[in-house]
């Protein structure tokens, strides 16, 4: 196969990845329910009651930032990654499968974070399907970089390395929230924050920190 149906391959993987990464971020929206008048009754103001929605509110930014952060990232892969076979394909599929389940377990978060007796359970949940997102992004990632096999031949194996051992932070990092989430919820989605934080700086950042080190 020439090197232009190689990167023809990679462009339909990006645009069907891209609809994918869409759909999800809008679905999380829709678990932003108005208000009903009735709950308006008994003197209880409309600001109250959109005031109560606060865990929708929490959920949605964690999770759209999240999707957005990995589909920046997912983009990025494609600097490095300059073909595509049908393994390779497949593997993205199944990561965005992951992804696209997202908007379960955050409306489960917005749903039962306020209840004390099924909050646990619902953070527990959203960290561990976080868990197995990160894991299928890094075998995403990891399949096309492993031998070189898909790689750019002029690719810099350094920041190659660099990025992976980065990405390697994501499902270990979520693995504590999981554990966090039977100690201290706020401890766990907390985490989640700080990842959100750390994976919004640009890859040529840690790069450039490792060559100043």
């Amino acid at each position: 196969m020439t090197p232009a149906l190689h990167q023809s391959d990679t462009a339909r993987v990006e645009a069907f990845s891209d609809g994918v990464f869409a759909i999800a971020i809008t679905l999380l929206v829709l678990e932003i329910r108005v208000p009903p008048p009735e709950t308006t009754a008994h003197g209880r103001t409309l600001f109250m009651a959109l005031r109560g929605l606060w865990p929708s509110y929490l959920g949605y930014a964690l999770s759209f930032l999240t999707i957005g952060i990995m589909w920046a990232n997912h983009h990025s892969i494609f600097r490095y990654i300059r073909r595509a076979d049908r393994y390779f394909v497949l593997i993205n599929v199944l990561f965005l499968m992951c992804i696209s389940f997202l908007p379960f377990p955050t409306a489960l978060l917005a749903e039962y974070l306020p209840e004390p007796g099924g909050r646990t359970l619902a953070v527990a949940g959203y960290s561990g399907t976080l868990i197995v997102i990160a894991l299928a992004y890094n075998t995403v990632w990891w399949y096309g970089v492993r031998g070189n096999r898909l790689l750019d031949p002029d690719v810099d194996r350094a920041a190659v390395d660099t990025i992976s051992r980065r990405y390697l932070m994501g499902p270990i990092s979520y693995g504590v929230s999981f554990g966090l989430a039977f100690v201290n919820v706020w401890a766990s989605l907390g985490v989640h924050a700080l990842l959100a934080a750390l994976y919004l700086l640009p890859e040529h950042t840690h790069l450039m920190g490792r060559a100043r080190s």
